[in-house]
C-alpha cells in the first residue's frame, strides 16, 4: 500500500469517528487495549499492553489515533495496562466465540464469492446461538460482524466468566460435536417384558434438546422419506448404507412401517435393525449441525478481540453489534458500509479488479484508472486491491 492511500484512509477513518459514537464494553476500565496503525510496509505492528486509563477517552483516542484496527481483552484485570500477563493479575474473562468463513468447511476459497461465504457464515452463526440460547442456555449475549469474514459472539454470564481453559475447551468439544458418542445420548430403562418373566431393556433416543435432539430429528426425516417410497426405491435407498443387505433393508423398512409413532417418541428398541440405523444419524447431526468455532479463540482468557462499532481495515466495513431479532434481516455488505463512505466517488488506480458486491449493488471493476463509488474504493484499498489515484 502507497503512502497517499495509507494518508487517504487513516484521514477517511477519523472523519468516521469524528461522527460516530462507540460504546465501549463492560469494565472498560478492567481490559486491555491494542490497535493497530497504518504502518508502512507489508507487516501489521500491535500496539498493546494499553488499559484504557492510557488511551485516555475511547472517542478522542480514535479520532487523535484513526488506527486501522482497535481491540480490547476478553480478560478483565486488576492492572490491564502491566507489560506481561503475569503483572497484569486476571480475574475473569467473557467466554468469546468466533466464526471466520475462511475456516468453515462448507466454504471453498476461490470458489465461493465474499457474498456467498459470509451467507455460509451466518448459517453457522445460527447454529452456533442454537447451542449457546438453548442447550447453555446464556443470557447475557453480545452478537457481532466482525466487519471482515465472519462473527463474534462475547457471552458474559457471570457463571462463565471464571472458567479456564480446559472448561472452557469442554464447551468447545460440545458446540463442535467432537468426541460425540452415540450410546450418550440413549436413555436405558427397565421394563416389564409382555408375557416374559424377564424384564427387558428398553433404548430411547433423547429427543427433548441437545444432541439427542438433533440425532432424532436427522433421523426422523430420514424415516419419513424412507415410508413416502415405493417398497424398491426404499430399499435400494437402505442399502446404500455400509453393511446393510438386501435381508436388513426389508426388516428395516418392515420395523419402520410398523412403528412409526414409537420411532417419534425416541424408542429405537422396536428393532435391532433400526437402532443400528439410528445410530449412524449421529454422526450426521454432527456434520450438519456443529458450529465450526474457531478453537484457539475461546479457549484463550487473555485473547484480543475487534471493539464493536470500530472500522475493520482490512475491508473498511464497520464492525456492528446486532441485536438477536436484526440479525435474520441483516445483510453485513449493506448494513457495514460506512455512512461515512457513502454519497460521493473518488478516483483511484484498480490493481486488482473483479466483481465487488457491496451496498447492495454488483460492481464489474476492470483494472486501471477510475472513479468508483467512495465505499467500494475504501474496500478495495483496503484489501490491497487499488491505490488511490494522484491528485
Amino acid at each position: 500500500m502507497e503512502e497517499r492511500t495509507r494518508a487517504y484512509l487513516r484521514g477517511r477513518f477519523r472523519d468516521h469517528y469524528r461522527r460516530t459514537e462507540l460504546t465501549p464494553p463492560p469494565a472498560a476500565n478492567e481490559r486491555e487495549w491494542g490497535f493497530i496503525p497504518w504502518t508502512e510496509g507489508p507487516g501489521t505492528t500491535m500496539v498493546r499492553h494499553r488499559s484504557l486509563l492510557e488511551l485516555g477517552d475511547l472517542s478522542e483516542f480514535l479520532v487523535r489515533k484513526r488506527p486501522r484496527h482497535v481491540y480490547f481483552s476478553a480478560g478483565r484485570f486488576r492492572d490491564p495496562g502491566a507489560s506481561s500477563m503475569q503483572e497484569k493479575d486476571w480475574q475473569s474473562a467473557d467466554l468469546v466465540f468466533d466464526l471466520d468463513a475462511d475456516h468453515l468447511p462448507s466454504v471453498t476459497l476461490g470458489e465461493d464469492s465474499y457474498a456467498e461465504m459470509l451467507a455460509t457464515c451466518k448459517d453457522a452463526l445460527l447454529r452456533l446461538l442454537d447451542f449457546l440460547e438453548n442447550d447453555f442456555a446464556f443470557e447475557e449475549m453480545e452478537i457481532v460482524f466482525s466487519g471482515g469474514r465472519g462473527y463474534h459472539v462475547h457471552v458474559r454470564d457471570d457463571n462463565v466468566r471464571h472458567l479456564d481453559r480446559e472448561h472452557r475447551r469442554e464447551i468447545v468439544d460440545y458446540v463442535r460435536g467432537i468426541g460425540l458418542e452415540f450410546e450418550e445420548l440413549i436413555e436405558t430403562e427397565t421394563v416389564a417384558g409382555l408375557g416374559r418373566k424377564t424384564p427387558t431393556k428398553r433404548r430411547t433416543l433423547r429427543t427433548e434438546g441437545g444432541w439427542g435432539a438433533r440425532t432424532h430429528a436427522h433421523f426422523m426425516d430420514f424415516i419419513d422419506d424412507l415410508l413416502e417410497r415405493e417398497e424398491n426405491a426404499a430399499l435400494e435407498r437402505l442399502q446404500e448404507f455400509e453393511g446393510i443387505g438386501e435381508g436388513k433393508a426389508k426388516a428395516t423398512l418392515n420395523a419402520a412401517r410398523n412403528n412409526r409413532e414409537q420411532l417419534e417418541a425416541g424408542n429405537v428398541t422396536v428393532h435391532t435393525a433400526v437402532s443400528q440405523l439410528a445410530e449412524r444419524f449421529a454422526a450426521t447431526a454432527v456434520e450438519r449441525d456443529n458450529a465450526p468455532i474457531d478453537e484457539p479463540v475461546t479457549t484463550d482468557t487473555n485473547r484480543l478481540i475487534r471493539l464493536p462499532g470500530s472500522l475493520h481495515g482490512g475491508s473498511g466495513l464497520e464492525t456492528v453489534r446486532l441485536e438477536r431479532d436484526e440479525l435474520e434481516a441483516f445483510d453485513p455488505l449493506v448494513d457495514a458500509v460506512p455512512e461515512t463512505f457513502t454519497g460521493q466517488e473518488i478516483a483511484v488506480d484498480v490493481t486488482d479488479g473483479g466483481v465487488v458486491e457491496l451496498g447492495g449493488d454488483s460492481f464489474t471493476v476492470t483494472e486501471g484508472d477510475q472513479s468508483l463509488p467512495e465505499y467500494v474504493a475504501v474496500f478495495l484499498m483496503a484489501r490491497g486491491r487499488a491505490e488511490k489515484e494522484k491528485e
